[in-house]
C-alpha cells in the first residue's frame, strides 16, 4: 500500500496535476485576498484549465506549440460565444457549426485532437460566464493569461524536472516489455487453445508502441535540439536495448505448430525456455525499481544457470533422439537459445547503461535521430481527404456537433440549473469509437453517483467552509492525478471538487448535488446514444484501411531484409525506418482490433475472419523480425539464387492481396511451380549438408563450426522464407473469403 502511495507521489501524473492545481488555485486565491472578489481568479483558473489538456509527453517545442495553440482557441470562442450567448437564433447555427469545425481538426493526429478538446471546453465553459462580475474583453483577456500562466509553470517544471517524464515513460515501457516477454513465454508451453494469449500480445504491442513513440519523441527530438549529453545518450542506449528487447521477442523463431509436433513428446524439454524467459521478464521489473529507485540494482544470478540447463536439455535432445531424426529439433532449439542468449546479452547492455556509461558506444547521429521522430502531418490535403462518411472522424465532429446542440436546447428547455454541466459530460465522454463512449459513459455515471453520495454524507456531518475548501483542493488534486489511468475515480474527485466548490459559494448545496447527478445522467444517455444511433462508426467498416496499412509495411521490411541479406555490413537507416514502420503499422491494426472488440457483438461483423487476417498479420511481422535478426546478428553465406525466387513471390502475393482489398482486377502473375523447385533446391541443400555432417561423425570427426554455421543458416533462412511464403498465401485466402462474405 504504502509502496503505492509513493510511486503515485513520485509520478508525472501527480507532478502535473500539481503544476495545474496549483496554477488554478494560486490566482483565485490572490484574486480574493485582493479583491475580496474570486472572479478575477476564477476566469484566471478557467485559462489554466483550458490548456492543460495539450500538456503531454513530448518534446518541449511540441509542449510549447500546443499550449500556445490552446489559448489561442480559448480566448477566441471565450469572446465569441460570450458575445452571442444571449442570442438564440444565432447561437445554436454557430454553435454547432464550431463545435464541428473545432473537432474535426482531430484528423491531424493526436496532439492536435487535444487541442480540439481544448477548444471544444473553451467553448462549454464559455456558458459560466457572468457579465455582471466585469466585461466579456476583461474575461476573456484573463482566460487568455490563465493559459499562458500554465504555459510557464508547465514548461519551467519540464526543464527544471526533465527526468520525472522520462523515466516514468521508461518504467512504462520496461513493466510493458516484461509483461510481452511473459506471454511469449506461455506461448511456448501452451498446446491448445492460444488465442486469449495473442490477445494480450495483441494488446500489449499496441501500448509499447505508444510508449515508443513517446520516447522516441522526447530522447531524439532533444538530441537534434541539443546535441549530445551524458544523459541523453544514457537515455538512447537504454531506449536501444529495450527495441532489441522487444525485437527478439516478436521475432521469437518458432512456427508453434512445427513447434509442437517436434516436441510432442519432449515437453519438458521446452520448460527450461520459458524459465528463461520469465526470468528476463523478472530482471526487467527489477529494474523498472531501480528506475524508481525502490531497489538497488544486482544482477541475476539464476540465468546463467538457466542457460546452463538449456544447454543439457539440448545435448539430452540429441542424444535421446539421436542423429540424424534429432537434427531439425536440435536447431529449433539452438536457434531459439540463441535468440534468448541475444536478449540476455540486451538486458545486460541496460544494466550496463544503468550502472558505467561507455562513451563509445554506437549513437545514432543527429541527422539519423531525427529521421526516426515520426512527423506530424498537417498538410490541408488531410482536411479535404476526410470530408467524407467514410471518414471516422467526420462522423464523430459531425455527431458531437448535432448531440451538443440537442443537450443544449435540452438544457434550456427545463431550465436546469447550469446547462453547460449536460454540454461538458458530452464532450468529455464522447469518443469516435463506440466501446470507448460506451466505456467512459458507465465511469462517468458511476463516478458521479459515489462523489455525489460521498459529498451528501460529509454535507451532514458539517457545514464548515473551510473543511469544504480542503476537500475542494485535495479533490482537485486528486482527480486530474487520475483521469487518465482511473477516469472512474477521477469522476468520483471531480464531483467532490464541483460540489464543494459550489459549497462554498451556494448554501442550497444539496440542489447543486440533484443537478450534478441529473445532468450527468442527461449527457452521458446522449453520448452513448448518438454513437449507437447517430451515424455510428463501427471498427469493421475501417479496419481494412489498417490491413493495407500493415500489408506494405511489412512488404516494405521484407524488401530492406532481402537488401541487407546481399549487402550485409552496417545496418542501414533505411532498414530500421522500413522496421519501425512495420511495428507501427501492425500496432495500429492491432487497436483498430481491440476497439472492433468493444463493439456490439452484432456489430462485430466477419469477427471470425478478422481475427484471423490479425493474427496472420503479426505471425508475419514476427517471422519477418526473426529472419532479419538471424541475418542482421549472423555472419551469412552467399544469397542462393532460390532465396530470391521465394522472396519475389512472396512480395508478388502482398501485393496481390492489397490489391483484393481494394477490389481491383489482378494482373499479377504467381507461378507456384518456381517457388516448388526453389523450395526443392533449399530441401536439397539441406540434406546435402546434413549428409556431409554425417559422414564426418561416422569418421569419428568432430563437425566443424563452418559446417554448424551453414546447417544453421540454412535450417532457419529456409524455414522463415517458407513460412512466409505460406503465410502470405493464408492471407490472400482469407482476404478472399473476407471480401467474399462481406459483399453477402
Amino acid at each position: 500500500m504504502f509502496e503505492k502511495i509513493n510511486r503515485f507521489i513520485k509520478s508525472f501524473s501527480f507532478l502535473k496535476a500539481f503544476v495545474l492545481a496549483f496554477s488554478m488555485l494560486i490566482p483565485i486565491l490572490i484574486s480574493n485576498a485582493y479583491f475580496e472578489d474570486v472572479s478575477v481568479g476564477f476566469s484566471i483558473a478557467l485559462g489554466v484549465l483550458f490548456c492543460s489538456p495539450t500538456d503531454v509527453p513530448g518534446s518541449l517545442k511540441h509542449k510549447f506549440y500546443g499550449i500556445l495553440s490552446a489559448i489561442f482557441l480559448a480566448f477566441c470562442f471565450t469572446f465569441l460565444f460570450g458575445s452571442i450567448a444571449h442570442i438564440n437564433w444565432i447561437l445554436v447555427p454557430v454553435l454547432g457549426v464550431v463545435i464541428f469545425l473545432v473537432s474535426y481538426l482531430s484528423v491531424f493526429g493526436f496532439r492536435a485532437s487535444l487541442i480540439s478538446f481544448a477548444g471544444l471546453m473553451s467553448i462549454i465553459l464559455s456558458f459560466a460566464y457572468d457579465s455582471s462580475k466585469m466585461t466579456l474583453i476583461t474575461h476573456a483577456l484573463l482566460v487568455a493569461l490563465g493559459g499562458l500562466w500554465y504555459l510557464i509553470l508547465s514548461m519551467s517544471a519540464s526543464l527544471l524536472l526533465p527526468k520525472i517524464q522520462t523515466d516514468q515513460l521508461f518504467v512504462s515501457l520496461i513493466e510493458k516489455t516484461a509483461a510481452f516477454l511473459k506471454v511469449r513465454g506461455e506461448l511456448l508451453i501452451c498446446k491448445t487453445n492460444r488465442d486469449e494469449l495473442y490477445h494480450k500480445l495483441f494488446e500489449l504491442q499496441t501500448q509499447i508502441n505508444d510508449d515508443h513513440e513517446s520516447i522516441r519523441e522526447i530522447i531524439l527530438s532533444k538530441r537534434f535540439n541539443s546535441g549530445f549529453s551524458n544523459r541523453t545518450r544514457r537515455q538512447q542506449l537504454l531506449f536501444s536495448e529495450l527495441m532489441e528487447i522487444l525485437e527478439l521477442a516478436v521475432s521469437n523463431p518458432v512456427n508453434y505448430e512445427e513447434f509442437d509436433k517436434v516436441f510432442k513428446k519432449h515437453s519438458e524439454k521446452i520448460e527450461a525456455f520459458k524459465e528463461l524467459t520469465f526470468e528476463l521478464a523478472d530482471q526487467l521489473e527489477h529494474i523498472s525499481k531501480v528506475i524508481r529507485k525502490e531497489e538497488r540494482l544486482k544482477p541475476n544470478t539464476k540465468i546463467p544457470e538457466i542457460l546452463n540447463d538449456i544447454e543439457r536439455h539440448i545435448k539430452y535432445y540429441t542424444i535421446l533422439v539421436g542423429l540424424p531424426k534429432a537434427r531439425v529439433g536440435s536447431l529449433m532449439l539452438i536457434n531459439l537459445k540463441h535468440y534468448q542468449e541475444k536478449q540476455v546479452q540486451s538486458l545486460i547492455g541496460i544494466e550496463r547503461v544503468l550502472g558505467n556509461y561507455i562513451s563509445n558506444n554506437k549513437i545514432l547521429d543527429i541527422k539519423d535521430a531525427n529521421r526516426f521522430i515520426t512527423p506530424q502531418d498537417y498538410d490541408f490535403k488531410k482536411i479535404i481527404e476526410n470530408f467524407s462518411f467514410k471518414s471516422p472522424i467526420f462522423k464523430h465532429s459531425l455527431r458531437l456537433a448535432l448531440i451538443v446542440i440537442i443537450g443544449f436546447l435540452v438544457g434550456s428547455f427545463f431550465s436546469m440549473q447550469n446547462p453547460y454541466w449536460i454540454l461538458i459530460t458530452i464532450v468529455v465522454i464522447m469518443r469516435p469509437s463506440y466501446g470507448l463512449t460506451r466505456k467512459r459513459s458507465i465511469q462517468r455515471v458511476i463516478g458521479t453517483l459515489i462523489g455525489a453520495a460521498i459529498a451528501t454524507i460529509i454535507i451532514f456531518f458539517t457545514q464548515s467552509t473551510t473543511v469544504y475548501g480542503v476537500i475542494a483542493i485535495v479533490s482537485l488534486l486528486l482527480a486530474f492525478s487520475m483521469i487518465q489511468s482511473n477516469y472512474r475515480n477521477a469522476a468520483i474527485f471531480i464531483t467532490l471538487e464541483v460540489v464543494f466548490v459550489y459549497a462554498i459559494l451556494d448554501p442550497n448545496i444539496l440542489s447543486v448535488i440533484k443537478f450534478r447527478i441529473i445532468d450527468t445522467l442527461i449527457g452521458a444517455g446522449l453520448a452513448f446514444s448518438a454513437n449507437y444511433f447517430l451515424l455510428p462508426a463501427w471498427q469493421f467498416q475501417n479496419i481494412q484501411d489498417y490491413f493495407k496499412g500493415a500489408i506494405l509495411a511489412n512488404c516494405n521490411f521484407l524488401k530492406q531484409i532481402d537488401m541487407y541479406y546481399h549487402k550485409k555490413g552496417e545496418v542501414p537507416t533505411v532498414y530500421k525506418l522500413s522496421r519501425k514502420e512495420a511495428f507501427l503499422a501492425i500496432g495500429n491494426l492491432n487497436a483498430a482490433f481491440q476497439r472492433m472488440s468493444q463493439d456490439p457483438k452484432s456489430k462485430q461483423k466477419e469477427y471470425a475472419n478478422i481475427y484471423k487476417l490479425i493474427t496472420l498479420n503479426n505471425t508475419f511481422l514476427s517471422s519477418l523480425t526473426a529472419l532479419g535478426m538471424f541475418i542482421r546478428n549472423n555472419k551469412t553465406t552467399v544469397v542462393p539464387v532460390h532465396f530470391e525466387v521465394i522472396v519475389n513471390h512472396i512480395i508478388a502475393k502482398l501485393k496481390l492481396a492489397v490489391e483484393l482489398l481494394d477490389d481491383k482486377e489482378s494482373v499479377i502473375d504467381i507461378k507456384h511451380s518456381e517457388v516448388e523447385i526453389a523450395q526443392k533446391k533449399y530441401e536439397d541443400y539441406f540434406k546435402n549438408l546434413s549428409n556431409q555432417s554425417d559422414k564426418e561423425l561416422e569418421e569419428g570427426l568432430e563437425i566443424s563450426d563452418k559446417m554448424r554455421a551453414q546447417l544453421k543458416e540454412t535450417q532457419l533462412v529456409s524455414e522463415q522464407i517458407n513460412w512466409l511464403f505460406n503465410l502470405s498465401g493464408k492471407l490472400i485466402s482469407s482476404i478472399k473469403q473476407y471480401k467474399s462474405n462481406s459483399l453477402n
